[in-house]
């Protein structure tokens, strides 16, 4: 399968190094290697001999290094830094194209910066758009399989069950352990137990601090090793002058969508992440300034996702299972912001039309087919 990512990569790394990053097993290698030429060389950082071969510097003569999961490496950024600043000087055509199952764009700080040397890519599970899905039926199973290549197309639930059990053993065992300095992965491992049935709702961290019975930045920075290996993903609140919004809670989804039991949340998080993929390609690709958000103010008016570009909504969104009456909230959001697109999305039935306010009520289908 041709993933989304692959062109824009083709074309980036004719300028520059091209960094991929995204959650383990999302398809970073695979990516990889239908990328990779018939003079093209796969090193991996976790293979002692790949590994000795970079800490060695007798890399192969060829057209393109790909090194996966290189950031484990603690000189990691001097060594690509070296290597680029090598290849420019000598004025070679040979490409470096870099993945990882981290942030890399986190763990490039400190020591000396790769800044303008680089790409950087989000690669994301599949979505509605990408594999053409055109009726319920696959939309059904997408929503029970979750968007990870292996268990997707292994079509089986139980399967996938299985593998997402898997998954978030090796997440801690390996790749967590590997590059954060945390002492209570047992605790961690019984947050990322607990976080699934709070999906849909603005996260409390005190309330999880109390029952995990740790320290709130203890909580806080599990949090964010969570994300910072897309794990679970954040949303803040918008706020804006003609509008009482509240600021502080952010809600919480996951990567991987199967984890969430209740059907309204699971539906909301499979949303959300699709969105979320269509925000970073504007981000990394067109490098704008977009952002998805949700919506609640002070008299509880809720809203589940708002798309802002340069700080302005231009997108309001709000999922539901069936056809029910219109969303008060977006009626209110709709009159602050008579600009923004609003949609009100339905996963039964087939009801597509534009009500009161230019409100668009549509299947969650039609929607994710058009983004990426």
């Amino acid at each position: 399968m041709k993933r989304y990512l692959e062109d824009q990569v083709r074309s980036d790394l004719a300028k520059k190094m091209v960094f991929v990053g995204g959650a383990r097993q999302v398809g970073k290698t695979t990516l990889a290697q239908s990328i990779i030429e018939q003079q093209s060389e796969y090193l991996n950082w976790d293979i002692p001999d790949h590994r000795h071969a970079i800490l060695q510097q007798k890399l192969p003569d060829t057209n393109l290094w790909v090194f996966d999961e290189i950031h484990k490496y603690t000189q990691w950024r001097n060594f690509l830094k070296g290597l680029y600043d090598q290849q420019k000087a000598l004025r070679t055509t040979r490409r470096i194209l870099v993945t990882g199952s981290a942030r890399l764009d986190f763990y490039r700080h400190g020591g000396d910066s790769l800044q303008g040397r680089y790409h950087y890519l989000r690669l994301h599970p599949l979505s509605v758009a990408e594999l053409d899905l055109k009726s319920q039926p696959e939309l059904t199973d997408l929503l029970r399989l979750g968007g990870f290549p292996e268990p997707y197309l292994g079509g089986s639930e139980d399967e996938a069950r299985r593998w997402s059990r898997e998954y978030r053993v090796r997440l801690i065992e390996e790749d967590i352990r590997s590059l954060e300095s945390l002492k209570d992965l047992g605790s961690l491992e019984l947050l990322t137990h607990r976080l699934p049935a709070l999906v849909g709702s603005p996260l409390s961290v005190n309330g999880l601090r109390e029952d995990l019975q740790v320290s709130h930045k203890t909580l806080e920075n599990w949090l964010i090793v969570l994300e910072r290996f897309y794990t679970i993903f954040r949303l803040s609140s918008f706020g804006a002058p003609p509008i009482r919004a509240v600021k502080k809670m952010r809600k919480h989804y996951h990567a991987d969508w199967t984890l969430v039991a209740d059907e309204s949340a699971r539906l909301e998080n499979l949303v959300a992440c699709h969105m979320l993929k269509w925000v970073h390609f504007q981000q990394d690709t067109l490098g704008k300034e977009t952002a998805l958000k949700y919506f609640r103010d002070l008299e509880d008016r809720e809203i589940d996702f708002v798309i802002t570009e340069n700080g302005v909504p231009t997108q309001a969104i709000e999922v539901k299972l069936s056809q029910t009456t219109l969303s008060k909230p977006l009626i209110y959001f709709s009159k602050k912001f008579p600009a923004c697109q609003m949609f009100q999305l339905h996963l039964q039935g087939d009801l597509d039309a534009v009500g009161p306010r230019g409100i668009r009520i549509m299947p969650v289908l039609t929607y994710l087919q058009t983004l990426i």
